[in-house]
């Protein structure tokens, strides 16, 4: 009896840990509409999947939300292996890797795994490296990466739609120290940024922000952000997208003393996790551009957002914006919700998306 109990947990625990690669019929990948040459397929199963961040032996680590879990996903030969690596944490929403360490953003900690690919089936237990963030929950799933510094940087979501918070505490873009000393503000007027990269060439920091609601159906826009330097403000709660005035907080500062977002995008699209493109797969307009994952409206009776973005920049201008890929809205419904962006090694990009559980793989071969 003990040992048929024994037997049960030991299922239980493994079918926990690693998990089967499900089959593409699953998912109605055949909806998504991709340019010419272009191809989606089902790389991973990863329940509430949300942050992206890829290891030096090309683990793949994956942060969610309300799941508590982070992932790793090995691929030897095609066969992938989803294994949970840390769980029970609060929104450990943010995953970045580096020097041999992967870092997860849990609200107010950051924790560090150690030697983390050299341990996936006994995992270290996490160093805190910091517990300063902000407690609150409303916009404590962060978005963490590393910079071309070597420092890590953390965004603070405002904690609330649209409020006078604290601009040393909330709605910021911080940078930390891989230790997590030296804290330091580099960007503010940041609603909710969950989502940013580094331009390949010039090593400016581009990020997305999510506007805030209940202003109308269309105002304000969501924005990408393009922040050259450190001390720049973004306007909010005062002052949205280009010189749109808050209803209720405008008159106190204006749009004067705000940078203007580099490239308006659609109301309520909640652009997400956002990549420059720097592999090789692609056609070679793609290189150096940037990619933009909208993960959908909130709140809204017309839905938009459930797609790519693909934005052509040259010298920090737009050049153009377009769809990139399409399909998981049908008819005023979505059946999945693109988060995060990730260029792999091989050039293909992978896409988290939280509502249907899942990774893609796009790749392109010339038509």
């Amino acid at each position: 009896m003990k040992l048929s109990l024994f037997l049960l947990l030991f299922i239980l625990i493994f079918c926990n840990s690693i998990q089967a690669v499900a089959d593409d019929t699953e998912l109605p990948l055949e909806k998504i509409k991709l340019p010419p040459g272009f191809s989606i397929s089902l790389w991973a199963k990863v329940p509430d999947a949300r942050a992206l961040a890829i290891g030096d032996k090309g683990t793949v680590f994956v942060g969610s939300k309300s799941a508590g879990n982070v992932y790793a996903i090995t691929d030897h030969h095609g066969k992938r292996q989803v294994r949970i690596i840390a769980s029970k944490l609060k929104l450990p929403s943010g995953v970045a890797f580096h020097q041999g360490a992967l870092y997860v953003a849990a609200v107010d900690r950051i924790l560090r795994y150690d030697q983390i690919e050299e341990n996936l089936e006994q995992p270290p237990q996490p160093i805190v490296v910091t517990n300063s963030f902000p407690k609150e929950t409303f916009h404590g799933w962060r978005f963490i990466a590393f910079g071309p510094d070597n420092l890590l940087y953390v965004s603070v979501g405002a904690p609330c739609d649209a409020c006078e918070a604290d601009q040393s505490r909330y709605a910021l873009i911080s940078r930390i120290m891989p230790d997590g000393s030296n804290y330091e503000i580099f960007a503010q007027g940041v609603r909710n940024s969950v989502g940013f990269d580094w331009h390949p060439e010039t090593k400016e920091l581009w990020f997305t922000d999510i506007g805030r609601h209940w202003m109308s159906g269309k105002l304000p826009p969501d924005e990408l952000n393009h922040a050259p330097s450190k001390g720049m403000h973004f306007g909010f709660p005062y002052c949205h997208a280009n010189n749109i005035l808050d209803i209720k907080f405008g008159a106190k500062r204006g749009c004067e003393q705000s940078t203007p977002p580099a490239i308006g995008l659609e109301a309520n699209v909640s652009p997400m996790g956002m990549r420059f493109y720097t592999g090789n797969m692609f056609p070679n307009e793609f290189k150096n551009q940037i990619i933009i994952a909208e993960h959908g409206s909130v709140n809204q009776r017309t839905q938009t957002g459930h797609q790519l973005e693909w934005i052509h920049i040259d010298n920090n201008k737009m050049l153009k914006k377009e769809v990139f890929a399409t399909g998981w809205l049908e008819n005023g419904s979505a059946w999945g919700k693109p988060v995060d962006v990730l260029v792999m090694p091989d050039g293909a990009l992978l896409v988290s998306d939280d509502q249907a559980g899942a990774i893609y793989r796009i790749s392109y071969s010339k038509p």
